[in-house]
């Protein structure tokens, strides 16, 4: 059985006390978590996140029968700035030891630009980019390690783990058990491989698939002249067929969590319905 969750600022904006009970109501059992995007008005520094603030937000959400899957921290490893940098190693590091005491597995990251503005350049692409952010993770892997949580690193077309083969290589040169795969099929794609994107799925599933600790859902429309060319949306509402991904879920990772993103309040409910139902439909 897949186990549905919800990334909790996209639900409606109201306390923590009263939106997990509300996104209990709509069905999801887990969600993915963004301390400084759903509380912004709470201090989410490395000192703020003492054990103190983790049992209280432990507590909260076993009340409401909510797993916590991933504390997601998408700070740029590749960030050129050095005192940028020695922020986002003390952030990763206390991110790590807040999820073991929240009772939570993993932590999630993108794989950055090597630019200040997080932005997809050329160098994105160049071995010389790739090397790097393997080196920098390192450190980071290492006290997931000595926390025993999970990382996660989630490929992206525009960063600098970008398909399933750059995302082996990391996996393969660090070299380590803490250190696995958000998988995440619809931030692998823009136009240029768009239209073949059921190769590109199979790929990752052949070369990722023991390394995959967790699933983003979403779906996306494509928006000629417009940013990328793609736009992201609630899953079920764009061109995405998940019958591959939902397969492969139910067929090798039994209770896997799998958070929908890009939801709406509106939308949330319909969305995760439409998910279970192609889970619940495909035969393995």
């Amino acid at each position: 059985m897949i186990q549905l969750g919800l990334r909790l600022h996209d639900a409606k904006k109201m306390p923590i006390e009263e939106l997990l009970p509300e996104v209990r109501s709509q069905g999801y059992t887990c969600c993915h978590l963004a301390l400084s995007k759903l509380m912004p008005d709470v201090p989410c520094t490395a000192s703020a996140l003492t054990p103190g603030y983790a049992h209280h937000l432990k507590h909260l959400f076993e009340q409401n029968g909510i797993d916590i899957a991933v504390i997601g921290n998408y700070l740029n490893l590749l960030n050129p700035d050095e005192a940028y940098l020695k922020e986002a190693y003390e952030r990763y590091y206390a991110h790590i030891r807040f999820a073991s005491l929240l009772g939570c597995g993993m932590v999630g990251t993108e794989t950055g630009a090597p630019n200040t503005a997080y932005k997809f350049c050329p160098e994105c692409r160049d071995e010389k980019t790739l090397s790097l952010f393997i080196e920098r993770l390192r450190p980071v892997v290492r006290c997931a390690e000595q926390y025993g949580v999970i990382f996660a690193i989630e490929p992206v077309a525009r960063h600098s783990v970008y398909d399933p083969k750059s995302c082996r290589r990391v996996l393969d040169e660090i070299g380590s058990h803490n250190l696995q795969v958000l998988f995440d099929p619809v931030n692998m794609l823009d136009l240029d491989n768009v239209d073949g994107r059921d190769e590109l799925f199979a790929e990752a599933i052949e070369l990722l698939g023991k390394d995959i600790a967790m699933i983003h859902l979403k779906d996306f429309v494509r928006t000629p002249g417009e940013g990328y060319g793609l736009k992201s949306v609630g899953a079920g509402t764009g061109e995405m067929d998940y019958t591959r991904v939902l397969g492969f879920a139910k067929k090798d990772k039994p209770f896997i969590y799998a958070t929908l993103e890009n939801t709406t309040p509106e939308n949330a409910v319909w969305c995760r319905q439409k998910m279970q139902r192609i889970y619940d439909s495909i035969d393995v």
